[in-house]
C-alpha cells in the first residue's frame, strides 16, 4: 500500500479532532478535585446530634434525593457521592469536619452546612481554600457578601428581613402593644432582633419592653419566658431553634399567658415543633415561610407536591411530610442539581460558583407560587420573599400576599 493511501485516513482523523475542539457541546472536560468522568463528591455538615438535631433531617433528605438522582442516571452521567458528617452544631467540630471533607475526602464542594455560628467558623477557611460553601443553611445577612467571601453563598431569606416583616405586622395589628423577645444568644438570634428593631423604627424602644437571650447549652428557656410575661408583654416573639421553640410554646400556655405569639420561620415545623408542643397549645401562632406545606389541602393536585410525595414514598419513606425541614432538604438538593447540570463538563469550583451566581427566576417544586430563586455576581441571596401564615387546627394556613424581604431600610 502506498503512502498516498494512508493520507485520507490521517486527514479524516485530523478533521474529527478539529471538530471536537471547536464545538462547544464537545468542549474539553475540566475538573477540580472531587469530580471525574463518573463521579461528583459533595460534602455536607449537619447537627445529627445535640440540641439542634431536629435539623439533621435536612441532610438525610438530601442524601435520599441524590440517591434518586443516581438511580435516574446521575448528573450528566456522573454519580453523586454525598458525604455528610455530624457536628452537633458545635463550631469547633464544624471546623474539624470541614477540614476532613476537603483535605481527606477531597470533595468538590460543601453543600448546605447548617448553623450561623458553625458556618462563621469555617467561612474564612473555605474561602482561603477556594472551595464552594454553597447554599448555607442559615439566614444570617453575612452570607450575601460576594466581594469579601466569593466562595460562600446563602440560600434562604435573611433573618433581618424576616424580623422587619414581623415588625410591620405588629405595627399594623397591635401598634400599641408591648413586645417581649426571646432569642438565641448568637448571630442567628441577634440578626432577627436587629430586623425587628429596624422594622419598628422610632417605636422600637417604647414597644420592646423586654429582651431575654438563651444559650444553646441551656436545658430550658422557662425562666426567660416567665420574666417576659412578668414584665407585662402582650406580644411574644420566640426566636429559637426547634427544641426551644417547642419549650416556649408549652411554657406560654402553662403560664396562662395569651400574647400575640410570633415564631420565627426556621423553627416553625408542624412535625417537630408544633406537635411536640401540643397542637392545642400552638393555635394562632404567626410565622413566615417561603415553602409549600405538602400536607396543606390546597396543594393536593399540585404537580410539584405530587413529585415530592412520590420521592418520599420511593426514596425516603421515613421522611415526615409534616416536617418542614424535609421540604427544605428537597428544595436545596434540587437547587444544587440545577447548578451542577448547568456546569456541564466544566466541574471546576470556579464554574460551580459562576453557575450558582447566574440563576434567574428558578421555580422549585417546593417553593410557594411567586417565590423564585435569583442570583447574580453581586447578589448571593437566592430567595428574597415570604408569606405570612397562622397555625390553625393541625396545620399552617397562609394569609396575605407574598412579601419581599428587601424591605426599605
Amino acid at each position: 500500500m502506498s503512502a498516498f493511501q494512508y493520507r485520507p485516513a490521517v486527514l479524516s482523523v485530523t478533521i474529527v479532532i478539529l471538530a471536537t475542539t471547536n464545538t462547544g457541546a464537545l468542549a474539553q472536560k475540566k475538573y477540580d478535585t472531587g469530580a471525574t468522568d463518573t463521579e461528583i463528591k459533595i460534602g455536607n455538615i449537619m447537627p445529627y446530634s445535640g440540641p439542634s438535631s431536629a435539623y439533621g433531617v435536612i441532610g438525610k433528605t438530601e442524601a435520599a434525593y441524590f440517591k434518586k438522582i443516581n438511580a435516574e442516571g446521575g448528573i450528566n452521567s456522573r454519580q453523586i457521592k454525598f458525604i455528610s458528617y455530624d457536628d452537633a452544631n458545635s463550631p469547633p467540630k464544624t471546623v474539624e469536619q470541614a477540614r476532613k471533607l476537603i483535605e481527606s475526602d477531597e470533595v468538590l464542594l460543601i453543600l448546605n452546612p447548617l448553623g450561623t455560628a458553625s458556618n462563621s467558623a469555617i467561612q474564612k477557611y473555605m474561602n482561603e481554600k477556594k472551595v464552594p460553601q454553597l447554599f448555607v443553611s442559615t439566614g444570617a445577612t453575612k452570607w450575601n457578601n460576594p466581594k469579601q467571601f466569593p466562595w460562600t453563598m446563602g440560600w434562604q431569606p435573611n433573618y433581618q428581613s424576616e424580623g422587619r416583616i414581623y415588625a410591620k405586622y405588629i405595627l399594623k395589628e397591635r401598634p400599641t402593644g408591648k413586645i417581649g423577645i426571646l432569642y438565641q444568644n448568637d448571630d442567628y438570634g441577634k440578626d432577627y432582633v436587629k430586623g425587628i428593631r429596624d422594622g419598628l423604627g422610632a417605636k422600637a424602644d417604647s414597644m420592646i419592653i423586654g429582651e431575654k437571650s438563651y444559650e444553646t447549652t441551656n436545658p430550658t428557656i422557662d425562666s426567660q419566658v416567665v420574666a417576659l410575661k412578668s414584665q407585662g408583654a402582650d406580644i411574644f416573639i420566640s426566636i429559637t431553634s426547634p427544641k426551644f421553640a417547642a419549650q416556649s410554646i408549652k411554657k406560654v400556655v402553662e403560664l396562662g399567658w395569651r400574647p400575640l405569639f410570633l415564631l420565627n420561620g426556621v423553627a416553625a415545623s408542624t412535625g417537630t415543633v408544633m406537635r411536640l408542643a401540643g397542637l392545642e397549645n400552638s393555635q394562632n401562632i404567626i410565622s413566615a415561610t417561603y415553602a409549600k406545606d405538602p400536607t396543606d389541602p390546597q396543594w393536593k393536585d399540585d404537580p410539584g407536591i405530587k413529585n415530592f410525595d412520590a420521592f418520599l414514598s420511593k426514596y425516603f419513606p421515613e421522611g415526615n411530610p409534616e416536617d418542614q425541614f424535609v421540604m427544605t432538604g428537597y428544595n436545596l438538593a434540587q437547587t444544587l442539581v440545577y447548578v451542577l447540570k448547568n456546569c456541564g463538563d466544566d466541574l471546576t469550583r470556579a464554574n460551580i460558583m459562576k453557575q450558582a451566581a447566574g440563576i434567574k427566576s428558578l421555580q422549585l417544586e417546593g417553593l410557594l407560587p411567586g417565590i423564585t430563586i435569583t442570583t447574580s455576581a453581586t447578589d448571593f441571596a437566592p430567595i428574597k420573599n415570604f408569606q405570612l401564615r397562622k397555625f390553625k387546627g393541625e396545620r399552617w394556613e397562609l394569609f396575605g400576599d407574598v412579601i419581599s424581604s428587601e424591605v426599605d431600610e
